[in-house]
């Protein structure tokens, strides 16, 4: 099986963080929404890999690269304007062939990975098979009508009047059919090409299409709320490991993760929490739900429930909750403090280990 992920959004609607970073390499606990998607395919041991990128694709290649860290090959393919999810399966045709795929949204969070969806896949050898999830409000999807052995009957793009509450969430698997009703469909009124569309031609001509309902946690993280729930919740699975450094006079309790090369001092860290490699954290209460990522400097600070992108600073906040931090923001004013390794020793500094 090959994948086809698809990373070429603009992210409108978390700008003006996507002014400067493109949506799909926002961190969540610390590691890109892109690379929690690679993790997902490495375990269904997917090695071709065709990633279709935007305006973003160099910065998106210079962070994932060839492949060879999720055990896969990637192949990068641009679409120039954006025409619709299956225009992007037209324009990797070459690259797919004649072999089955599975085509994943490169901004989505799938907590328990889809090995579960791959294998009914591979069970029911369906032209088409539907990742679907129940949701409160389904007229901001795609949403799938089901018979009773899981068979589609209908899918409509964001109704103002539901079928159903079951919601595509941006996982599909296909063979090769799917090329067919591509090339058949019309673009939609919005002039894209509905990769819904596609697979409602199939349904009308009595190919076998199907959906199961994935009931762990996933989200869109198309808005700062959305990354933010995605944090809390990745950062939930976290182990504690202090593998930089951290002084006397700091507390740090529970899940709280210090990646080698980060400091921590007189500061109170109550996990699940982050911190990145060469990242400062001085006189700063961090509480749970928090990811600082690299080289940042947190200082007198209070923050919690927050991401802090790499290389922000971040002086004289308090009682700060629930933000998004961009990447080199500014908050606060003066020079970003440097400790000196005197300072360590004099504060009897902890090194390594997993206390």
């Amino acid at each position: 099986m090959k994948a086809l992920v698809l990373a070429g959004g603009l992210g409108t609607r978390l700008r003006p963080f996507t002014e400067t970073m493109p949506k799909q390499l926002i961190p969540v606990a610390n590691q890109p929404v892109l690379e929690h998607v690679l993790e997902n395919l490495r375990a269904l041991d997917v090695r071709e890999i065709c990633v279709v990128v935007g305006a973003w694709g160099p910065d998106i290649a210079a962070r994932i690269g060839d492949g060879s860290r999720f055990g896969a090959r990637i192949t990068y393919l641009t679409q120039l304007r954006p025409l619709g999810l299956a225009h992007c399966v037209a324009l990797a045709r070459p690259f797919l062939g004649d072999d089955d795929f599975v085509m994943y949204l490169g901004d989505n969070v799938v907590e328990d990975g889809i090995a579960g969806p791959a294998e009914e896949f591979r069970a029911r050898r369906s032209d088409a098979h539907l990742v679907v999830a129940k949701v409160a409000d389904p007229r901001a999807f795609g949403v799938a009508e089901l018979d009773a052995r899981g068979r589609v009957r209908r899918l409509v793009e964001k109704p103002r009047l539901p079928l159903s509450d079951l919601a595509l969430i941006g996982v599909y698997f296909f063979r090769p059919a799917i090329h067919r009703a591509v090339a058949a469909i019309a673009p939609s009124a919005r002039g894209e090409l509905e990769i819904t569309d596609a697979a409602q031609w199939l349904v009308d001509r009595g190919a076998p299409v199907t959906a199961g309902e994935y009931t762990g946690y996933w989200k869109d993280t198309g808005r700062v709320e959305d990354v933010l729930d995605c944090n809390r919740r990745l950062l939930g699975t976290l182990a504690r490991g202090i593998h930089g450094t951290a002084d006397a006079a700091s507390r740090l309790t529970g899940p709280v993760h210090v990646a080698p090369g980060a400091t921590v001092l007189r500061s109170v860290i109550t996990g699940p929490a982050i911190i990145g490699p060469g990242s400062l954290v001085e006189d700063c209460r961090i509480g749970p739900g928090t990811s600082i990522g690299s080289g940042c400097v947190l200082r007198d600070t209070e923050l919690e429930n927050s991401i802090v992108m790499d290389d922000a600073w971040v002086t004289g906040r308090t009682g700060a909750s629930d933000l998004l931090i961009g990447r080199a923001m500014r908050i606060g004013s003066g020079p970003p403090p440097v400790p000196l390794p005197q300072e360590l020793a004099a504060n009897g500094a902890r090194t390594g280990g997993t206390r």
